[in-house]
This record gives C-alpha cells, sequence and structure tokens, in this order.
C-alpha cells in the first residue's frame, strides 16, 4: 500500500491510541499463552479471546490506516466510527459468546449484527491493507453464496438469504471463528514477537554479517550473502517482501559492485527471500497452520519441508556461483569480519534459538510454548549483551510489542477473511463440489491434476500473503489432490510451494517488483529473470508428490537416494540454464546437462525408474568432472584440453 504524504503529522493521541492497542494484542496473546485466564479462576472460550482479538485488529486498522491502505495523520470521524462499532461489537461478542452460541439455532438478531458487522469491517479492512485482489476472491464466494441456489450445473449450492449468510460466515466457529484465526493469534503472534525481539537486539544485523563472514570472500560473494542471509532471516521473518526490503537494500547494492546485472540482483533477491517462507521453522506461518488443519505435529511438517528447502536453496546457490564464474563476477567489495568475530561478538544469539529449536523438536513442546520460551531467552540475553553496539532495552522492548500488534494486523485480517471463505465452503457444499468438478474436468491423470492445480495456485496466490494464500488453497485445491490419492501432507506442501511461487511470476509478482523498486530495473522483466533464477521451485513440488522420501517418508537408505538423485539433477539442470560449468557451454553440452539432470529426477509418475535415474545421474556427474578437469588444465598450460 501507498503511504499517505502527510502520515508523518500524526496526532500523539492517535499513536498512543495504536500503541496502547498493538500493545494489548501481544500481552493478551502472552497471558492466553501462560494459561493466565485458568489460573485467575475465569472459563474464557477460546473464541472469545479471538473475538477480543479480533476486534483489537480492526480497530487499529480503521484507527492508523486510510482509505488508500496507507498511514493518515489522524483518525477522522468516519473511520472512528467504524473503529467504535467494530471494537463494541466483537467486546460483546467476547463477553457474551457462550450464551450466543447456545442460542446460535434459534437465529437471535445479536448474530445477525455481529456477523454484519465483521463481515462488513473485515472485508474493508482487508481490502486497504491486503489490496483488491484478496478482496475479489473473497467477495466472489460470498456473492456465490448468496445465489448458489441458481448455478448452473455441478457447482449448485444451498440457497441462503443474506442474514442466514452473514450469521454463519461472521459469528459460527466453523467460518471467522476457525482454526486459522485461531492459529494466526495464539500462535503466530508469538512468533512473530519472537523475531521482532531478535532483529531490535541485533540478530538481522547478526544474520547478514554472518552470511558475509560464510561467503563474502567466495566468488560472487555478494549474491551468496543474499541466499545465506535472506534464507535465514527469511525463515523467521514470514514476509517474503519484507525479507526483501530489509535485506535487499544491502545486498543488492553490493552484487550490482561486484559486477551482477541489476536484473540479476533483483532476480536472486527476490527469489532467495521467497525461500524463507518455504524453510523451516516458520515457513510464513504455514508451518503451523498445515499441522492444524491436517492434525499432525509440527515437527512432522517442519521435518517434511527440510530437504525441499535444501534443494531449493541448492538450486539459488549453484546458480549464482555459476553466474559470477560466466560472468567473472568478484567477491563482495566490503570490509568483512571473519566468522570467528561475528560468533564471538553474536554467540549469545545461540541461546534463544536453541532453546526454540530444542524445544519445537527434542521437547516436543507446543509451537507456542516454544515460541514464549525462545523470546524470554531473548530478554534476558539481549538485556545484558549487545551486538555491536546494538542492544535491547526497556524502552526497545516496549516499542517492540507496539510493533508485533501492528504487524499483526493484516494477518488476522486475512485469515478472518479465509474464515469466511471456508465457513461459504462448508454452509453451500462448494468444495465438495469444486473438488468433484477439478478431479472429473482433469480424469485420472496425476500429472495433469497437479500441473492445473499448480495453474490454479499460481492465479489465486498472486498478491497475498503467506497465510492467506495458504489458508485459500488449503481449502480449494488441496482436496482435490487428495482425493487423487496425493498425501494430504505432500498436497499440502504442493499448494504451499506453488502459491508462493506468485511471488516471483508475473503478472503480480510482488517480491520481484518489491526488488525492482530498489534496482530501479523494469519490474516485469525482473520478474522473468526471477522465474529462471528460482526455476528449481516449479519442479520440487512435482518431485515430493512423485517421491515421498524427499518427505522424510521412507527408511534413511531410500531417502538419502532421493536426495542425491534431486541434488545432482538440480545441479546438472542449473548448470544447462546458466550455460557455465568451469567454462563456457556450448548448446551441445547445455542440452547434455538438461537432459542428463532432467532423467536423474526421481519422477515417479513414469513408473519405477529407478536404474534409469542413477544412470542419468552418473553421467551428469561424469560430465561435470570432465569438463572441471579440462578446465583446470586449460587454465594451467593457457590452451584448450586436446
Amino acid at each position: 500500500m501507498e503511504p499517505d504524504p502527510q502520515a508523518d503529522r500524526t496526532t500523539p493521541r492517535r499513536d498512543a491510541l495504536v500503541a496502547m492497542l498493538a500493545t494489548t494484542m501481544v500481552v493478551a496473546c502472552i497471558l492466553w499463552n501462560l494459561d493466565a485466564p485458568i489460573r485467575l479462576g475465569f472459563a474464557v472460550m477460546t473464541q472469545q479471546y479471538m473475538a477480543f482479538q479480533l476486534g483489537l485488529a480492526l480497530t487499529l486498522t480503521f484507527v492508523r490506516f486510510g482509505w488508500r491502505g496507507g498511514d493518515k495523520p489522524g483518525i477522522g470521524f468516519l473511520d472512528g466510527l467504524i473503529a467504535l462499532v467494530a471494537f463494541a461489537t466483537l467486546m460483546y461478542a467476547a463477553w457474551d459468546f457462550a450464551w450466543l452460541l447456545k442460542e446460535q439455532s434459534y437465529r437471535p438478531w445479536q448474530i445477525t449484527v455481529i456477523g454484519t458487522v465483521v463481515v462488513l469491517a473485515v472485508m474493508e479492512g482487508i481490502r486497504r491493507r491486503a489490496g483488491w485482489m484478496l478482496f475479489i476472491i473473497v467477495s466472489l464466494f460470498l456473492v456465490y453464496a448468496l445465489f448458489a441456489d441458481k448455478v448452473p450445473g455441478r457447482l449448485i449450492g444451498k440457497a441462503l438469504t443474506p442474514e442466514r449468510l452473514v450469521q454463519y460466515v461472521g459469528f459460527d466457529p466453523n467460518a471467522v471463528f476457525s482454526t486459522p484465526l485461531a492459529v494466526g493469534t495464539i500462535i503466530v503472534l508469538l512468533f512473530v514477537f519472537f523475531g521482532q525481539l531478535l532483529f531490535a537486539a541485533g540478530g538481522g544485523n547478526f544474520f547478514t554479517d554472518l552470511a558475509m563472514a560464510l561467503t563474502g570472500r567466495s566468488r560472487g560473494g555478494a549474491a551468496k550473502i543474499s541466499v545465506v542471509g535472506s534464507a535465514l532471516f527469511g525463515s523467521i521473518s514470514g514476509s517474503a517482501v519484507s525479507n526483501v526490503v530489509t535485506t535487499g537494500v544491502v545486498t543488492i547494492p553490493l552484487m550490482q559492485r561486484g559486477g551482477y546485472t541489476k536484473r540479476d540482483a533483483g532476480a536472486i533477491e527476490a527469489v532467495a527471500s521467497t525461500g524463507g517462507q518455504l524453510t523451516p521453522p516458520i515457513m510464513g506461518a504455514a508451518a503451523f497452520l498445515m499441522a492444524e488443519f491436517l492434525d499432525i505435529s509440527y515437527f512432522t511438517v517442519a521435518g517434511a519441508a527440510l530437504l525441499p528447502a535444501a534443494l531449493y536453496y541448492l538450486s539459488v546457490f549453484t546458480q549464482v556461483d555459476l553466474i559470477a564464474g560466466r560472468d567473472v563476477v568478484t567477491s563482495a567489495e566490503t570490509d568483512i569480519l571473519p566468522a570467528s568475530a561475528v560468533l564471538r561478538e553474536g554467540w549469545h544469539f545461540a541461546v534463544p534459538f536453541g532453546l526454540l529449536l530444542g524445544g519445537l523438536f527434542w521437547w516436543r513442546l507446543d509451537p507456542e510454548q516454544a515460541a514464549l520460551l525462545a523470546s524470554a531467552a531473548i530478554v534476558v540475553v539481549s538485556l545484558l549483551r549487545g551486538y555491536r553496539g546494538k542492544r535491547l532495552s526497556l524502552a526497545t522492548l516496549g516499542r517492540v510489542f507496539v510493533d508485533t500488534g501492528e504487524s499483526m494486523v493484516n494477518l488476522i485480517l486475512v485469515v478472518a477473511a479465509a474464515g469466511f471463505v471456508i465457513g461459504v465452503l462448508n454452509i453451500t457444499g462448494l468444495g465438495f463440489a469444486l473438488t468433484l468438478v477439478l478431479v472429473d474436468t482433469v480424469g485420472a491423470n496425476p500429472v495433469a491434476l497437479l500441473i492445473v492445480s499448480a495453474l490454479i495456485c499460481i492465479v489465486l496466490g498472486m498478491g497475498m500473503p503467506t497465510s492467506g494464500v495458504y489458508v485459500l488453497l488449503a481449502a480449494l485445491v488441496a482436496p482435490s489432490l487428495v482425493q487423487a490419492g496425493i498425501s494430504p501432507l505432500a498436497a499440502n506442501l504442493f499448494i504451499l510451494y506453488f502459491g508462493m511461487m506468485s511471488m516471483i511470476t508475473p503478472p503480480v509478482a510482488l517480491a520481484a517488483f518489491a526488488a525492482a523498486t530498489i534496482t530501479e530495473d523494469d519490474p516485469l522483466r525482473t520478474g522473468i529473470a526471477a522465474m529462471r533464477v528460482g526455476w528449481a521451485a516449479f519442479i520440487i513440488p512435482f518431485l515430493f508428490v512423485a517421491t515421498p522420501e524427499l518427505l522424510m517418508q521412507g527408511d534413511w537408505p531410500a531417502i538419502a537416494l532421493a536426495l542425491g538423485l534431486s541434488g545432482v539433477g538440480v545441479m546438472a539442470i542449473t548448470a544447462g540454464i546458466v550455460g557455465f560449468w568451469g567454462r563456457r557451454l556450448g548448446p551441445a553440452l547445455r542440452l547434455a546437462f538438461v537432459v542428463s539432470g532432467s532423467l536423474a529426477l526421481p519422477l515417479g509418475f513414469l513408473g519405477d525408474a529407478r536404474i534409469l535415474n542413477i544412470l542419468a545421474a552418473l553421467a551428469a556427474v561424469g560430465l561435470s568432472l570432465t569438463l572441471r578437469k579440462s578446465a583446470t588444465t586449460e587454465t594451467k598450460t593457457g590452451r584448450p584440453d586436446p
């Protein structure tokens, strides 16, 4: 959203109100996860807590953000009135939810009022903050629900009156107050708080310095800094665009000074930042939503996402290295601290990270408990120790509470709107009908179904944040894949990957466009370049659907073989695309790399072809070793190897 040019003339009273509302959101989440209501003797339903948080988020939206979505100088009469009505309505719902739920079957007028206010306020909120794409998609579902009984063909649904529609989608625990809003306000909010604490304490600088120390002195070091730094930052930040604008302002100029074209620099940053949404531990909050939807542990989701993310970054890292070799790109031209100095200054960040990972994967704590423990550890160690002059103070800590609450507004609005879609699918029967139509249209061919589903995911994901993309696609597309025999975990990761590929796929490639703003290059061409750099992300989902071993399903020898074949295939195809492996490659060698790499990929759709995969992988390795030896000989003798 474009900022209001007068946003810097905000009033102190409005700023104080925003700070109070944002801080209350975070404090309420912490108290809820500490079981404070139970310890104090109060029985509070989860829906009451969600209504309270939604009321705060809606009030913040209309108090702070103007008609065009940017900051505004004051509250304004109309927005103030909307904020007051939304706040009062949701606070009443939170207070009297138990009675309202008991009386729901009788459809009292109070539920009609609550549902109407929630639907109208959330829809206007997502228009302002999430943009027109999500607003239009959700609006289409709401309009469909009103005329579902008049839709011809197999998409016909149950007839609904406007009153019944707003009562259901704006109040029912299976609609707006369902799993997405619960995960957002209970789990994700704490992880956002953890990330804000980390960066306020200097963690962002630590990540960048560590990436520089590890890769900055190598060939194409600036791009490798971008890849490593964006992977570290993005796995915590939860936003591809935020990742681009945070790390890109440092890495993109470094890449350009090193010799990368501004288009390649922007594309590399966009692809590296998008990958953070696919990398544990947070995965743009989708991991927690996925665990709840599939009723499995977060540990299972994170473990399944690990190898695909490794292949994603292997492809990107290989590509930036080969581009640097082809175009004679130098190492990063900057003062780089040695890794030992970076670790000596920032070793204390290992304490909260160790507690977070240990809580998630060793002690098997609930994600929110692990995040709370890690957040407390950051506060303790960062109050005692700073990083390169940056230390967490009490004043900074107060600002973190405000920033966390403000940054959660968008997410809460998005998951609430996604609840509307889920509600429409449930009450009209559209979810079942869509699954039947998609499966029947494509037929029994799983490859065709996956391709069509991938295209739908990219289109529906355009312009939407990670959590909104995932929730929407999990409701609309994943059931079709599961119905066709694909495992639920593989189906949900598949839609997440292709939903996120909308970030680098024109015409609405938000991550690529954000990078183009920094490089001052053409956004569309930067998006096309990002698709080239991130080519593997369009193949990896097909790989793990066809080869469950890549999702850590199977015995270790089979997992190792699948990973090895996939790694060799990805690197060989990347060499063919870039046209460099030790030296520039002619058309024949490029084709040989692409063909051998493609045949090495364990795509089980064609049947059991492991022998062919292994032979192709050996051919690709042999070709690469021969070219490396040839390039080394040429370098030593000054003439081509005979």
